[in-house]
């Protein structure tokens, strides 16, 4: 069993607390401001997988540009807009769009609200352990 909280049956996600901070420091933590993040895999007591439901700001930036070494992503977007950006150039994703980066594809990627509203998406990582994340910009 986990570490983590497990909520019996269903649970309401916007009841758990958002997690605002980041892990980057000044000046790279900037762009990620207005990002929350509600741990849902972690309230259902997941322990193979990590699921986020994530609101992003008008403005504001998943994360810095980055490839997993060892972990699968994958994206789904719910409400509003995110511009995907990568190695290849940008493409907005709008409700119903969805993304994935397999481990070790070495593509810098993040996802940026370029839009008027809050874009909600949820995200799906796999707990590889020994994973590491390079940074494409800032490494």
């Amino acid at each position: 069993m986990s570490n983590n909280p497990r909520r019996k049956g269903g649970f309401d996600p916007m009841s758990l607390a958002a997690k605002t901070t980041t892990i980057y420091p000044p000046p790279f933590a900037a762009e990620i401001t207005g990002r929350a993040k509600r741990a849902l895999g972690n309230a259902a007591g997941l322990n193979n997988f990590g699921v986020n439901l994530v609101h992003l700001n008008p403005g504001s930036w998943s994360s810095q540009r980055h490839w997993h070494t060892t972990q699968d992503e994958f994206v789904y977007v719910l409400e509003g807009e995110l511009t995907l950006i990568d190695d290849s150039g940008e493409q907005l994703l709008a409700p119903g769009m969805a993304a994935g980066f397999p481990a070790g594809e070495e593509n810098g990627h993040h996802f940026v609200n370029n839009g008027n509203s809050v874009a909600i998406y949820l995200e799906v990582g796999d707990r590889t352990p020994a994973d590491a994340a390079r940074y494409s910009d800032i490494d």
